[in-house]
């Protein structure tokens, strides 16, 4: 399986074909932080880049033992593939939320959005310039506090926005890597 590959090649993958890769991955079927950074290649990362990677895992970890197991990682393919938009607005909700106070502050956005840029090179605009953009346009009520309903809302009430942060925060990169076993240019 090249670098080529689309979501649509993930999609058409059925879980018994999910199950044979990553036990072939992870013979063990529990994946531990240490082989989820091996098998991206995720080696002498920056430390915001380390935050948002483990930031990623642990959301995947449902149950908190600090393993993905093999229902982690298929629930975790099936949002990333095929969640509905608001499924994944959720979980980007609860990525940006650090602290888990169920609020996402400037300083909690600023710190995802540079560990993202850190991983994927996008540079059209600076962390401080995307956190500001994003708190101008759905802070509804200015209190420097986006709830899960205001950044849901008005991420859904504007496109631009809505196309920049999938863009942005999209997983399917690291399933692919994932799936391969080997980390491809991204």
């Amino acid at each position: 399986m090249g670098a080529a590959e689309s979501s649509d090649d993930f999609a058409a993958m059925d879980n018994s074909q999910w199950y044979q890769k990553f036990m072939k991955t992870c013979p063990s079927g529990q994946l531990s932080l240490y082989e989820f950074k091996s098998i991206l290649g995720l080696r002498d990362m920056s430390p915001q880049a380390n935050m948002y990677v483990e930031r990623v895992f642990h959301i995947f970890d449902l149950n908190e033992d600090g393993f993905i197991d093999f229902l982690e990682f298929i629930a975790a393919i099936n949002l990333v593939i095929r969640g509905k938009i608001d499924q994944k607005l959720k979980w980007y909700f609860k990525l940006y939320d650090a602290d888990g106070n169920g609020c996402i502050d400037k300083k909690e956005l600023l710190s995802i959005f540079t560990a993202i840029q850190a991983i994927n090179g996008y540079t059209s605009m600076s962390p401080e310039e995307f956190t500001n953009m994003v708190f101008q346009k759905i802070d509804v009520n200015n209190d420097g506090e986006l709830t899960l309903e205001e950044f849901i809302t008005g991420v859904e009430k504007d496109e631009g926005l809505m196309e920049l942060i999938t863009k942005t925060f999209d997983l399917s990169n690291v399933l692919k890597v994932i799936q391969s076993g080997r980390r491809h240019s991204m």
